[in-house]
C-alpha cells in the first residue's frame, strides 16, 4: 500500500482542528469516519463533546503530531488474527464524572426528636415500646409532676378571683356616685380587676409553658365548683382521659407527646421511675429521609457545591440511593485531612439503615450518550492519545486490511472504558486487544512521523 497507493487513496487532508483538539476531527468533517456510510453529526453530538472538554482539564494533543497519517496493513485476516488484534464497534453508553468517598447513613438531626419531661417527677405510663410507630400528637408517656399540680392550682386561683373581681367591678360601676368616695372606689375596683388579669396571664403562660395550653374563655360558662374537674387531666386526649378514675387519679399528669410522626428508636424509662429535665426518656425519628456524610479528600473538593447529586450504596445493597448535597464543612479533619459532606437522601421504604457504613459518590458530570470505547483501546505515544481504526472496506473481499491511526481526545476514564470527547464517531471499528501490535508496527520506522 505504501509502494502502491493507489491500493488505498488517501482522502483529503482537513489537519489540525483547533476546537477539539484533533487531526482529521470526524465531528467537524464526518467524511473522515471509517463506516459504511456517512455518518450525520448532529448540533447534540457537537454539544456533548463541548461539555465533555469543557468540563475539567483534559488530556491535549500536539497539533505537530503526525502520526495520524500513518495507516497500518496486514497481509490478510489470518495475520491479524495471529497478531492478536481483537476490534470492537464504537457505542454510546452513560458515563458519570464522579468524586468517590466512604460514608455514613445517620437520622436526619431535623427530623429526631429526644423526648424529656419539663418538670422532675415520677414517670406514671409508659405506652411506646421500640419499634413501635407514634403519630403527631399521640402520648408516649405520663410524668407524675408535682409542678403541673401547682401550677393548675394557681391557674384556679387566679381564674376565680379574676370572675369575682370583674363582678365586683360591675357592681362598683353600676352604683358609685358621682363624688369622690365614689370615685375612689371605682378606681379600686379597677385595680383589683387589673391585677387579677395579671395574675391570671401569668398562671396561663405557666400552664402554656408546661405543654397545656388552657384558654380562660372556654370557661366562662363553668361553675366554680366544677373548674378543677376540668383541668383534671388538662392536656390529654379525651380517649385517655376517659381510661382513668379522676377520684383516684393524680392531676399532676403531664404527658409525653411526638411532635411528628415517626418511629420510636429509644426508650430509657420503666414506670415509676424518678426523672428531671435532663434525662431523655424516648428518642422519636422519621426515617423517611435519612442523612448521608461523606468524607471527601481536599483535591476533590473543587468542584463539589450545594444541590449536587448524591449516590450512595451501602454496604452489602444492591443499589445506590440518591439523594443532593445540602452541606459542606469548612474545615478539614485534623487526623485523615478529609472535608465532610451531606446528602439529604429520601428513605420511603425504610431500607437505608441508620449507622450503616458504604461508598458515595458526588455526581459531577453526567452523560447518558457519550462516545466510549473499552480503555485498552486508547495509546497514549508520548505527545498523543491515538486509536487504530479498521478501513470501512475492511471486510470486502480483495480490498487492503487496514487499520488508521486516529488522534482522540479522552474524557471521563476508568478501568473498564474511555470516554471519547473527540476522534471517533459511533459506528466506527476500534482495536480493542493487540495494541502491542499495532503500535510496533506504528513505531517502526516512524522518524521524524511524530511530534518532532
Amino acid at each position: 500500500m505504501e509502494c502502491n497507493p493507489d491500493l488505498l487513496p488517501r482522502p483529503e487532508a482537513f489537519g489540525w482542528c483547533k476546537q477539539h483538539g484533533v487531526h482529521e476531527c470526524p465531528l467537524c468533517h464526518p467524511e473522515v469516519a471509517q463506516t459504511g456510510r456517512r455518518p450525520v453529526v448532529t448540533p447534540a453530538d457537537l454539544d456533548r463533546a463541548g461539555r465533555s472538554l469543557a468540563f475539567t482539564e483534559r488530556a491535549e494533543n500536539s497539533s505537530r503530531c503526525r502520526l495520524h497519517k500513518r495507516r497500518i496493513q496486514y497481509a490478510g485476516p489470518e495475520e491479524v488474527e495471529k497478531a492478536g488484534v481483537v476490534v470492537e464497534p464504537v457505542w454510546t453508553a452513560p458515563v458519570v464524572e464522579a468524586v468517590t468517598g466512604n460514608g455514613e447513613i445517620v437520622y436526619d438531626q431535623t427530623r429526631t426528636a429526644r423526648l424529656s419531661a419539663r418538670v422532675p417527677g415520677s414517670v406514671f405510663r409508659a405506652f411506646k415500646q421500640v419499634g413501635e410507630r407514634a403519630e403527631v400528637g399521640e402520648v408516649v408517656a405520663l410524668v407524675d409532676a408535682a409542678e403541673v399540680g401547682r401550677a393548675k392550682a394557681e391557674f384556679l386561683q387566679a381564674f376565680v378571683q379574676r370572675r369575682h373581681r370583674d363582678r365586683l367591678l360591675a357592681m362598683t360601676q353600676g352604683v358609685s356616685g358621682a363624688g369622690a368616695g365614689g370615685r375612689q372606689e371605682l378606681l379600686t375596683a379597677e385595680a383589683a380587676a387589673a391585677e387579677a388579669r395579671i395574675r391570671l396571664t401569668t398562671a396561663q403562660q405557666a400552664l402554656t409553658n408546661l405543654g397545656l395550653p388552657v384558654n380562660p374563655d372556654d370557661l366562662r360558662d363553668v361553675a366554680d365548683d366544677q373548674l378543677a374537674g376540668r383541668l383534671h387531666f388538662l392536656g390529654l386526649p379525651k380517649a385517655l382521659a376517659g381510661t382513668f378514675d379522676p377520684k383516684t387519679t393524680t392531676g399532676n399528669l403531664l404527658p409525653l407527646t411526638a411532635p411528628f410522626d415517626g418511629l420510636v428508636v429509644t426508650r430509657d424509662v420503666v414506670a415509676g421511675e424518678v426523672v428531671d429535665t435532663t434525662k431523655v426518656l424516648f428518642v422519636v425519628v422519621d426515617p423517611r429521609q435519612v442523612w448521608v456524610n461523606l468524607d471527601l479528600r481536599l483535591e476533590d473538593l473543587t468542584a463539589v457545591a450545594l444541590g449536587r447529586p448524591v449516590r450512595f450504596r451501602p454496604d452489602g445493597a444492591g443499589s445506590e440511593a440518591a439523594g443532593t448535597i445540602t452541606w459542606v464543612s469548612s474545615e478539614a479533619d485534623p487526623k485523615t485531612r478529609t472535608v465532610r459532606v451531606r446528602a439529604v437522601v429520601d428513605n420511603p421504604d425504610g431500607r437505608l439503615r441508620a449507622n450503616t457504613f458504604g461508598a458515595g459518590r458526588v455526581i459531577l458530570r453526567e452523560e447518558k450518550a457519550a462516545v466510549v470505547v473499552p480503555a485498552g483501546a486508547v495509546h497514549w505515544e508520548g505527545c498523543c492519545h491515538v486509536v487504530f481504526v479498521r478501513d470501512r472496506n475492511y471486510l470486502t473481499d480483495g480490498s487492503p486490511k487496514v487499520f488508521h491511526v486516529r488522534t482522540v481526545r479522552v474524557g471521563f476514564r476508568d478501568d473498564k472504558q474511555a470516554e471519547i470527547a473527540a476522534g471517533l464517531l459511533p459506528g466506527e471499528v476500534v482495536a480493542v486487544k493487540g495494541g502491542a501490535a499495532l503500535r510496533a508496527e506504528l513505531l517502526k520506522n516512524n522518524l521524524g512521523e511524530g511530534c518532532g
